[in-house]
């Protein structure tokens, strides 16, 4: 992870050097677009300031807090949970946790908070976490040669993830879904 950290530390100082703004500066920019949508900022980015693909893409992440100039300046995770998990979904934050005690026991990784789901990557995406109903969360896993259960739905081409699991409640995160979660982990480094 410290190469990773040295990286994105190095994008983003070159990123301030070239635009001659800092990154807060540059956050403005993105924020007073009036964009919503990932792909629209990127695209004004890349159309109102000059930027690469790379530059401005991380860029819109930074602006929306999912990256930070290294791994012990992460947001804070309860924040983004409890922000996934509110009313009739509330009750579904442990299964999340439970999940969560698994991945951060595998090694280091990068969370970014999606409106309803946290994305965890690696060199890639490697899982999908967050409440699919108010009764169930998913977890989807991009990993190949799994062989698909009841449990374990295989989703067809041109989706997010290979993947899905669904669960009701913590006493679900088991020995062989932490196996599926660890496959799609060791995959995506």
């Amino acid at each position: 992870m410290a190469d990773m950290d040295k990286a994105l530390a190095t994008q983003l100082a070159n990123m301030e050097k070239r635009a001659g703004k800092t990154l807060e500066e540059l956050a403005d920019v993105v924020r007073k677009s009036g964009l919503e949508k990932h792909g629209q900022k990127v695209a004004y980015l890349k159309e109102t300031l000059g930027m690469g693909h790379g530059d401005a893409n991380l860029l819109v992440h930074w602006a929306k807090g999912a990256v930070t100039r290294s791994a012990s300046d992460k947001p804070d995770r309860s924040n983004v949970l409890d922000g996934l998990y509110v009313d009739k979904k509330a009750a579904l934050r442990p299964i999340h946790d439970a999940l969560m005690k698994h991945v951060d026991a595998m090694g280091p990784f990068e969370e970014a908070p999606k409106k309803t789901y946290v994305s965890y990557r690696r060199d890639r995406q490697f899982a999908m976490i967050g409440p699919a109903t108010n009764t169930q969360v998913e977890v989807g896993l991009n990993v190949k040669g799994l062989s698909a259960t009841d449990r374990l739905q295989e989703l067809g081409p041109g989706k997010m993830c290979n993947y899905r699991v669904r669960l009701s409640g913590p006493d679900e995160v088991d020995d062989e879904l932490v196996a599926w979660i660890r496959a799609a982990y060791e995959a995506a480094g």
